[in-house]
């Protein structure tokens, strides 16, 4: 009976991405006039968030938040897993304050997309030159001394076992214990499912209810003396215990 949906999927994820494509050459001129300079970085921001608003609504995504705990006054660091290209579109839908994205280098040539990254409103990250790590990880700490929060997929990438996640990173954890920056755990609970990565014509597809469980905040302090690694394996737990039994494996 499966099957029989997915020309029906394949569909709608033709329509996701031509609305996508389509909404951003719209604005790409009003974009790339932002973008060229940092004082509109905000503004930007905000246009984000109301054409994620269409985006979604567009086609036929709407966004249900869980709330565990109060955010912190100052800036934090966004810790989510990693499973959809949705990811990142919902992400202006959960957090209303301005936050800036780590992701990898090859973002930069993505078509329409990448000039987020090329004009240097999120942080691109070359994961094999350790000189490029270093200097990303200096830019994320000038952002969060700004006043603004980051978001690191600990994962790196969307693995192909999602939801089912892959080891952390240590890059998010060592930056929060350099300077005594909280985390704030999120799990994105079914994005896979909305939209999942991969071939068109095989993966999962299609319209509905996008879960997220935004954690309590947690907090440097009490991992001094267990250091990065516990503090890795700890957050690694709060983000997996949150993804129901079926949608682990």
């Amino acid at each position: 009976m499966t099957w029989l949906l997915q020309p029906l999927r394949v569909l709608w994820k033709i329509l996701f991405f031509l609305s996508f494509a389509l909404s951003l050459i719209l604005q790409y001129p009003l974009l790339y006039f932002l973008l060229s300079d940092r004082s509109r970085f905000h503004f930007t921001f905000r246009l984000m968030r109301i054409w994620s608003l269409f985006l979604l609504a567009f086609n036929g995504i709407f966004i249900k938040i869980e709330r565990r705990g109060e955010l912190p006054n100052g800036p934090f660091i966004i810790c989510p897993n990693h499973g959809s290209y949705l990811d990142i579109i919902t992400m202006y839908r959960v957090f209303r304050r301005y936050f800036v994205f780590m992701g990898k280098v090859e973002i930069v040539n993505w078509p329409l997309f990448g000039i987020f990254f090329s004009k240097g409103m999120n942080i691109s990250v070359d994961r094999q030159s350790n000189r490029g790590a270093h200097e990303a990880l200096k830019r994320a700490e000038a952002e969060l001394k700004l006043g603004h929060n980051i978001v690191i997929f600990p994962e790196g990438t969307i693995p192909h076992t999602a939801p089912k996640m892959r080891a952390f990173k240590n890059g998010a954890f060592k930056l929060s214990l350099d300077l005594q920056i909280p985390i704030v755990p999120v799990t994105f609970i079914n994005n896979w499912r909305r939209l999942q990565s991969g071939a068109i014509l095989k993966r999962k597809g299609g319209p509905g209810f996008s879960k997220v469980v935004v954690h309590a905040p947690v907090y440097p302090k009490d991992y001094q003396e267990k250091g990065v690694v516990q503090m890795k394996k700890d957050i690694f737990e709060i983000i997996e215990t949150a993804q129901p039994d079926g949608d682990r494996n």
